[in-house]
C-alpha cells in the first residue's frame, strides 16, 4: 500500500508517510495529546520551585489515556515560582515568567521542552511581554526603576531609567511598546536609533548633560542607541496627561492604541479609554509618520468609562457585526462613588464604529487596580476574573460573590458568576470543546461554555499552586488571557 493519508484516530489527528499531523500542519507532539493545556505550578514539591505540566483537555485528565504515563510536563523547565504564560499557539511557542527568580523561558509546544531564555533581565519584573517573532522583549522592573528593552535582531539590550514603572505593552510584531508608571498621568516608549541620531544625541548629552525633549533617558549615554520618549502635545511640548494609564490595547487591525485610564481605582479622577495612533510610536527611528494629538484632540478621542477600566479586549465582528471594545474594571455605574462605599466590578461594552460607551454591567469584583484576565471562549461567551474579589461591594453588601464571571457577548448579559473559589489568577478558553480551564485559589477548575456548569477537575489538580495557564492547541494567538 503506498504512503498516503492512513487513518482518522481519536482527536482528530490524521497519520499518514510516517508523521502525525492535527491541523494546520502541526506536527503531533511528543506525548501525542492534541488539545493540551498547559499549567504554570508554584513550589510542586520541596526540591522545585516550578514546574509546567500539561494535561489532556479532551478527556480532563493528567495522565495518557492508557495510563502508561502517569503524567505530562515540559522538559527542561527550572525557574522559580512561574506566574505567566504568554502563549502563542500560532508560532507553538510560549513565554514563561518566573516571579522568583526572574526567568523568562520560551517553551516549545511542538518539543514539549523548553528553547531556553526568551532574554536576560533586570532583577524582577511587575510585566514583561515578548514578541511573536521572539525579536524584541521589554519589561518593567519597578524594584529597580528601569525598563529593560532587549532588541535580539540587534544584540543588545538596553536598560532605561523610568522610576515607579510598573506595567509594559506591546503589540505583537514588536514594532511599538508602551511603558506606564504607577501614580502618573503620563505615559512613555522606547526608539531604536539610527547612526546618525545616536551620534547627535550624543553630542547634545556632552554639551548639555541632559536630553532634548521628548527622550528622558537614552543608553549608552556616551553612544546611545535607544531613548525612551515620553508622549508630548506636538504643538506646546508639554507631557500629553492622562488619568492613571495602566495599560495601552492594540486594535485588531495594528493601527490604533486603546490607552486604559484607570482613574479612581488607580487614585485618579475619571476612567476611560483613550485612542491614539500608533505610526507616531514606531519603534524604529525614521519609520514614523504622522504625530501624537495635541492635549485638546486627546481628549475628544476619549470615552468616559465610569464602570473602571484596567484591562480591555477587543472582539471584531460582535453582536449585529460591530467592533465592540469590552472594558474591565472596578468602579460604579455612575463615576462617583458614595462616601465609604467599596468598589464594584463592572464591563463595560464600547461600539467601535462610532465609539460609544454602553451601560456599565456589574460582574465580579477584584481587587482596585489590580491586573484582571480576560478570554473569549466557545459559545459566544467572555469569562472574567480577578484577585482578592472579597474586597468589593458584592461581599460586603453580602451578594453573591465570586472571581470568575461567564459573560454572554450575543445578549450582554452575565451568565453566571461563580461561587468564590479564592484569587482567580489564570483562564484558559479550550476552544471547540467548549470548556474553559481555570486557576483558581492555587488550583484548577473547569466549567462548560455552554450553560456554566462545573466540570469534573479530579484527574487535572495537582500538587502545588495552579497560578495561570494556556491552551496550547488553540488555533490563534488571540486565545491569550490578556497581561
Amino acid at each position: 500500500m503506498s504512503c498516503a493519508l492512513a487513518a482518522l484516530v481519536t482527536a482528530g489527528v490524521l497519520a499518514g508517510c510516517g508523521n502525525n499531523y492535527y491541523f494546520a500542519g502541526r506536527v503531533l507532539p511528543p506525548s501525542g495529546i492534541a488539545n493540551r493545556v498547559l499549567i504554570a505550578i508554584q513550589n510542586p514539591s520541596a526540591a522545585s520551585k516550578g514546574l509546567l505540566q500539561f494535561v489532556d483537555a479532551y478527556y480532563d485528565i493528567r495522565q495518557s489515556y492508557n495510563d502508561k504515563i502517569p503524567s505530562f510536563s515540559i522538559s527542561g523547565y527550572s525557574g522559580a515560582l512561574p506566574a505567566t504564560i504568554q502563549n502563542m499557539p500560532e508560532e507553538q511557542i510560549g513565554a514563561v515568567y518566573g516571579s522568583g527568580d526572574g526567568s523568562f523561558t520560551l517553551v516549545n509546544y511542538q518539543k514539549e521542552s523548553t528553547i531556553g531564555a526568551a532574554a536576560t533581565l533586570s532583577g524582577l519584573s511587575s510585566s514583561v511581554f515578548v514578541s511573536r517573532n521572539q525579536l524584541w522583549v521589554i519589561a518593567a522592573s519597578q524594584a529597580a526603576d528601569v525598563l529593560s528593552v532587549v532588541d535580539k535582531a540587534g544584540g543588545r539590550s538596553y536598560t532605561l531609567s523610568l522610576p515607579g514603572v510598573y506595567h509594559v505593552s506591546m503589540n505583537p510584531g514588536g514594532t511599538v511598546m508602551m511603558a506606564f508608571v504607577q501614580n502618573s498621568n503620563y505615559a512613555y516608549y522606547p526608539r531604536k536609533l539610527t547612526s546618525a541620531d545616536s551620534t547627535s544625541l550624543a553630542a547634545y548629552y556632552l554639551a548639555n548633560q541632559t536630553w532634548p525633549a521628548p527622550y528622558i533617558d537614552c543608553e549608552p549615554k556616551n553612544l546611545p542607541g535607544m531613548c525612551l520618549a515620553q508622549m508630548q502635545d506636538p504643538n506646546t511640548g508639554s507631557p500629553l496627561t492622562f488619568d492613571r494609564p495602566v495599560k495601552g490595547v492594540f486594535s485588531e487591525d495594528g493601527s490604533s492604541v486603546y490607552v486604559l485610564n484607570c482613574g479612581p481605582e488607580c487614585g485618579g479622577n475619571a476612567s476611560s479609554v483613550s485612542i491614539l495612533p500608533v505610526a507616531p510610536l514606531i519603534v524604529q527611528d525614521g519609520e514614523q509618520s504622522g504625530a501624537l494629538p495635541t492635549q485638546s484632540a486627546l481628549a475628544a478621542n476619549t470615552i468616559s468609562v465610569p464602570g473602571g477600566a484596567s484591562n480591555a479586549l477587543e472582539t471584531p465582528g460582535g453582536p449585529d457585526n460591530v467592533d465592540t471594545l469590552y472594558v474591565l474594571g472596578e468602579g460604579s455605574a455612575t463615576g462617583t462613588l458614595p462616601s465609604g462605599q467599596l468598589f464594584s466590578g463592572y464591563l463595560t461594552p464600547i461600539n467601535l464604529t462610532n465609539n460609544t460607551a454602553g451601560s456599565p454591567i456589574s460582574v465580579s469584583d477584584s481587587a482596585p487596580g489590580q491586573r484582571t484576565r480576560m478570554i473569549l471562549a466557545d459559545n459566544n461567551t467572555l469569562w472574567l476574573g480577578g484577585i482578592r474579589c472579597t474586597q468589593g461591594q458584592r461581599y460586603a453588601t453580602g451578594q453573591p460573590y465570586g472571581c470568575l464571571t461567564m459573560f454572554n457577548t450575543t445578549t450582554n448579559t452575565v451568565s453566571l458568576i461563580e461561587p468564590y473559589q479564592g484569587d482567580l489568577t489564570g483562564i484558559a478558553a479550550v476552544t471547540g470543546l467548549n470548556k474553559v480551564y481555570i486557576a483558581e485559589g492555587g488550583q484548577i477548575y473547569i466549567y462548560s461554555t455552554t450553560d456554566g456548569s462545573a466540570i469534573n477537575n479530579f484527574y487535572v489538580t495537582v500538587t502545588g499552586t495552579a497560578y495561570d495557564v494556556a491552551y496550547m492547541d488553540a488555533v490563534t494567538d488571540a486565545n491569550n488571557t490578556v497581561y
